[in-house]
């Protein structure tokens, strides 16, 4: 039992602070169910439209930053390590999919935020969903990059291949960022949380939400199926999907490409066409589904 919670708040802070922030958004601390979280935020301008991203499995919010930095101008950013995650503490027991919705939206109570879209990688995705599922009225729109979970990537050892492939296809930066967060989050934490995400019903959430929602997948993903199935199965029932496409980018698109990613969430919340940022050449985009429900783009 801990006999001075305050005492031990203050400890847990000081050991997971670093000497320089990692971040060009604040880096700030708040207590949520009785756990340190640790968050970044934008600090202009606050009366914008939230955006609120979320990170994968075993990680935190760290690679995250480039494209939420990008972001930071034009919305009101905030990238949260959830509980268990990254710089936060932990809980009691290690928490699924549905915990973790519950976790973000309770975070989102501590700082007086009533409504936000909802930015995600991987395991971000299955959350947000669930999120939207539980809080309807309190997510604007979604933005899921390589949303994993569910049958493609089950059993667990298929799982684990498929992270292992796509190691070798991010940049290598992203086992610095990488390394740290995997090794905090533990082994067995690791595979718990891995197994809840794998049966995880992604595609059928996904299909079930009732908000604008921009699916956007990377050619080289190997936790995802291709695009074409991807599209063949979005395309079976009306929706609120826009599938987009990263020609070259694998798993960790927010890290591997900033740039191009905050240029298709821009384009997204304005309902403008889906078009390749301008003056580069590297990487193609273009949008291969657009839901019946989904608001047609507005031409400029």
């Amino acid at each position: 039992m801990v006999k001075n919670p305050e005492k031990a708040s203050y400890r847990h802070r000081a050991r997971m602070t670093p000497r320089r922030p990692a971040s060009a958004l604040a880096e700030r601390w708040t207590i949520v169910d009785g756990v340190d979280v640790f968050y970044r935020e934008s600090t202009n301008p606050p009366e914008a439209p939230v955006i609120t991203h979320l990170h994968g499995f075993g990680l935190s919010g760290r690679y995250l930053l480039p494209t939420a930095e990008l972001l930071a101008d034009e919305f009101h950013t905030l990238v949260p390590d959830l509980p268990g995650f990254g710089r936060s503490g932990k809980q009691g027991a290690a928490l699924d999919v549905p915990d973790l919705a519950h976790a973000a939206a309770r975070f989102l109570d501590d700082r007086g935020i009533e409504k936000t879209s909802l930015v995600g990688n991987s395991m971000g995705c299955p959350v947000i969903v669930e999120f939207a599922h539980h809080y309807p009225e309190r997510i604007e729109r979604a933005v899921l990059v390589s949303p994993a979970g569910g049958i493609h990537n089950q059993p667990l050892r298929r799982a684990m291949s498929q992270l292992a492939k796509d190691g070798g296809r991010e940049p290598r930066k992203m086992i610095s960022v990488a390394t740290p967060d995997y090794l905090r989050f533990g082994v067995p934490s690791t595979f718990k949380m891995f197994k809840a995400l794998t049966q995880y019903p992604s595609l059928e959430r996904l299909l079930q939400l009732r908000i604008p929602t921009m699916v956007v997948l990377g050619t080289r993903d190997p936790l995802l199926p291709g695009p074409a199935r991807i599209k063949e199965v979005a395309s079976q029932e009306e929706n609120h999907i826009l599938l987009v496409v990263l020609e070259g980018a694998a798993h960790a698109i927010n890290f591997s490409h900033p740039k191009e990613l905050a240029h298709l969430i821009r384009l997204f919340m304005e309902d403008r066409p889906i078009v390749g940022l301008p003056g580069s050449v590297q990487t193609r985009i273009f949008e291969i589904h657009r839901g019946a429900h989904h608001p047609a783009a507005k031409e400029d």
